[in-house]
């Protein structure tokens, strides 16, 4: 244990007989940038309020600095800042009130907050927006203003537990630009939880954990080698959308581990004893990726990981194109807030059966559009669902971007509460709640608190209760937010199944990959729509065949932003 800012051996940790951590081994150099990677519920914030001393090991040994956890946590915790998934910031404080409020709370003396607030403050493009309340921040500044406090005072240890959730692909750029830059002038050591694979490759070191065990560790070029040479890809057939090839890939649990759609193809990785001959469709071989090393380590450890049990077989003979029947237009939709122009003259429509992404930055515009589609905003001009409002609420079901249900009641009384709420009684109702109960692999965790379960499960129960009436339109504000990358195939092989049946879905999501999956999608900025259609006639408008969606997405908004100077 010599040398490392941070060295764990054999460190457990349990809740009531539940282990979190499970002899834990971990070593992080100083000035290195380390994230660590897996499922919601792996042991990774655990593992990050253990370092802080937040929380005590159960066995094992902790040592940060030099010095052992246990019995030197606040001198240890003089050098560490920490910025939890959840900041706190006050949001009815501006900008400035809140640095000074953290600085206050570190004991940072006044004639040294000028430089390092300055600093800051340009660092995260904040300086003109000191005097604006943080409530009225988008979620990108919102999470550069969370960082800024985070570094009031200068850390030996920076600790960031999902630092980018929520933030759309500019304002995620624009704070790893941040953080890099700190690292190099502050010779910083940081430790940071990702769910976004990208953000891992910009570390020198990886750790893979699940089950509160160290799956592998390594460079991201070790932990891609896990990978190598079982990567490959497959185009997918006309008139066969890229996320029903995925899911039938998915269910060939023999030949295929992972899949995931990519442009017009559908990159798969196979089992360890596949065999390209006796493969039924014509593949390529591929270079692996550091999430393909990562799904494989996790398959291994989950040897029987599915998605849910109830879904439907797909089939590449079946007809999938969605119903010429529009089930939303939406006709120069406007929405103000005093001078503020929220949304803009915004027109489009939504076919029965289509999944249709609304894709734009923070403060874009997509969840005052989703609200006012469901009827929880009123519009200022323009929008006009295809039935009467109170008829479309009924057949409507909406997942909010916060979890949005009761925290305090249990899973089951959750679905309970709000079936009822959508006029379900009886025999209907219970047999509902067991439908979604096995749909979204929630069976045996009725009795488990809303609260206290993991993002990935809270998901899953907010997108049960959306759905227990059986809506014919189902809306989803960045659902997938802050869950791993194993949760969200789950999630997206359900909203398949979805659609196969005739669901209506809107979705907005600030995982661009995740943009692959849908029929057509649209990308606005300020209000203003920027570019609409099937992803890959956006991809060869803007773009090419090799350009990731997130770089097609960034290109769109830097280029209306640049037009509009």
């Amino acid at each position: 244990m010599s040398g490392e800012i941070i060295s764990a051996e054999n460190l457990t940790k349990t809740f009531k007989g539940v282990v979190a951590l499970d002899k834990l081994n971990f070593e992080m150099a100083a000035g290195n940038l380390t994230a660590m990677i897996g499922p919601d519920g792996a042991g990774k914030t655990t593992f990050m309020r253990l370092v802080t001393g937040l929380m005590t090991p159960t066995e094992g040994t902790l040592e940060v600095f030099g010095k052992n956890i246990r019995g030197n946590e606040q001198e240890i915790q003089s050098f560490i800042s920490y910025m939890p998934q959840k900041f706190g910031l006050y949001e009815d404080l501006s900008v400035a009130e809140n640095m000074n409020l953290y600085a206050d709370l570190h004991g940072v003396k006044k004639d040294l907050r000028r430089e390092r607030f300055a600093h800051l403050l340009e660092m995260t493009g904040l300086t003109k927006f000191t005097a604006r309340l943080a409530g009225k921040l988008s979620g990108g500044m919102k999470q550069k203003l969370g960082l800024a406090c985070t570094l009031v005072r200068s850390p030996k240890l920076l600790l960031l537990d999902e630092p980018t959730v929520g933030v759309d692909p500019l304002s995620r750029r624009e704070l790893w630009e941040i953080i890099q830059q700190l690292i190099a002038e502050e010779n910083l050591s940081v430790l940071v939880n990702t769910a976004y694979m990208d953000e891992a490759e910009l570390c020198e070191k990886v750790y893979v954990i699940n089950h509160g065990r160290i799956l592998k560790s390594g460079s991201p070029a070790e932990i891609k080698s896990v990978a190598q040479g079982r990567c490959f890809k497959i185009k997918t057939p006309p008139n066969v959308p890229t996320r029903v090839l995925q899911s039938i890939l998915l269910d060939d649990k023999a030949n295929v581990v992972d899949s995931v759609p990519e442009g017009n193809f559908v990159r798969f990785i196979g089992a360890e004893n596949f065999d390209a001959k006796n493969f039924h469709l014509p593949i390529e071989k591929i270079p692996a990726r550091l999430e393909d090393g990562m799904m494989i380590l996790l398959h291994k450890d989950n040897p029987n990981v599915a998605a849910a049990n109830r879904m439907k077989k797909l089939s590449l003979d079946e007809k999938y194109a969605a119903s010429n029947d529009i089930d939303i237009e939406v006709k120069d939709l406007v929405r103000k807030f005093g001078d503020f122009t929220a949304v803009d003259k915004t027109s489009f429509q939504v076919h029965r059966g289509e999944v249709f992404g609304l894709l734009g930055p923070n403060g874009a515009g997509k969840t005052t559009t989703f609200r006012m589609l469901c009827g929880l905003l009123p519009m200022t001009d323009g929008v006009n669902l295809r039935t009467a409002r109170t008829q479309a609420r009924a057949n409507i079901g909406y997942v909010a971007q916060k979890f949005s249900l009761y925290g305090n009641l249990t899973v089951a009384e959750n679905l309970n509460f709000f079936g009822g709420v959508y006029g379900l009684s009886g025999a209907h109702l219970k047999n509902r709640i067991a439908a979604v109960l096995e749909e979204f692999n929630l069976t045996g965790h009725e009795n488990d608190t809303a609260g206290d379960l993991p993002g990935g499960y809270k998901q899953r129960l907010s997108m049960a209760a959306a759905l227990i009436h059986e809506p014919k339109i189902l809306f989803l504000d960045e659902p997938t937010s802050g869950i791993d990358p194993l949760a969200r195939r789950n999630f997206w092989r359900q909203i398949t199944d979805l659609s196969a049946k005739g669901t209506t879905i809107i979705i907005t999501t600030h995982f661009m990959e995740e943009a692959e999956y849908c029929d057509r999608m649209m990308i606005q900025d300020h209000g203003k729509l920027l570019a609409i259609g099937r992803p890959q006639d956006i991809r060869a408008e803007f773009g090419n065949e090799n350009s990731t969606m997130n770089e097609i997405f960034i290109s769109i908004v830097e280029r209306s932003r640049g037009d509009s100077k």
